[in-house]
């Protein structure tokens, strides 16, 4: 996501505060003296009009829900290209737009869970899942994690492309008895290691062999949270499609549970 929306909305919003609150202070009373009829000017006028509108729509994207187009394969099975999904940004508790403080928290990210995050290599949205979380010990060995010593459950459901010596096959990845799937292929990966520090997450694309995730860049940092993927809610086939609804779901059991 290459347009920082939020930050586009928090200026323009301060923009127009500033301009109708220079005028009630300073400009008004004086022009209505010269001219007790006289109307404000259109800056003023624009500024008044356009002020609550986007203050309502940067509390609604900043504080609680924000939309966000998948652009790459990492996280396929699980999100296609083209999904438009909907991040849910009180999850893990309320933040300064912009600045990015948590001035509220209400709980913390879960291994598992699909997040969206600023990674520390880069300016834009990322979207990957949890894999470890502060004070996590994780280990990728073969194709596999362990966390905490322990090996997460595979489950093979078959061959999805890739070449007959080098095939891609989808798994059933259990973490905290939670399932969702992904792809590997038969490629060497050297086996990496992390001791998770406080305020750092492990985070990996579901397309273990087509994520650049923190394998290649490091952890996540706690402070670039933007909020926990929650569901599908449009997708649209690249090029000159019309979206549809045909993806339409929610991303985590808790979610469906509660509809």
């Amino acid at each position: 996501m290459d347009v920082d929306l939020p930050a586009i909305l928090f200026w323009a919003v301060l923009a127009c505060s500033a301009i109708w609150l220079i005028d009630v202070l300073f400009l008004r009373k004086k022009r209505l003296d010269d001219d007790p009829e006289a109307k404000d000017p259109a800056p003023v006028e624009y500024a008044k009009s356009f002020f609550p509108v986007l203050l309502l729509v940067l509390i609604l994207r900043s504080f609680l829900a924000e939309p966000y187009q998948i652009p790459s394969e990492s996280m396929v099975p699980t999100l296609q290209v083209g999904d438009f999904i909907l991040v849910n940004k009180y999850a893990y508790g309320l933040r300064l737009p912009v600045f990015g403080t948590k001035v509220f928290s209400v709980g913390d990210p879960e291994p598992g869970d699909v997040m969206v995050f600023i990674p520390p290599h880069d300016p834009r949205y990322f979207i990957k899942r949890v894999i470890g979380v502060p004070g996590d010990e994780v280990r990728y060995e073969n194709k596999a994690l362990y966390i905490n010593g322990e090996r997460l459950e595979y489950d093979l459901v078959g061959t999805v492309g890739g070449t007959r010596r080098n095939p891609v096959k989808e798994y059933i990845e259990t973490i905290q008895g939670v399932p969702h799937s992904i792809y590997k292929d038969a490629r060497f990966e050297s086996t990496q290691a992390w001791q998770i520090p406080e305020g750092r997450y492990l985070m990996m694309g579901d397309n273990r062999d087509k994520s650049q995730d923190s394998r290649a860049w490091g952890l996540a940092y706690e402070k670039d949270i933007v909020g926990k993927a929650v569901a599908i809610w449009l997708h649209k086939e690249p090029g000159w499609q019309w979206p549809t609804f045909s993806r339409n779901g929610w991303l985590n059991p808790e979610e469906k549970e509660e509809e």
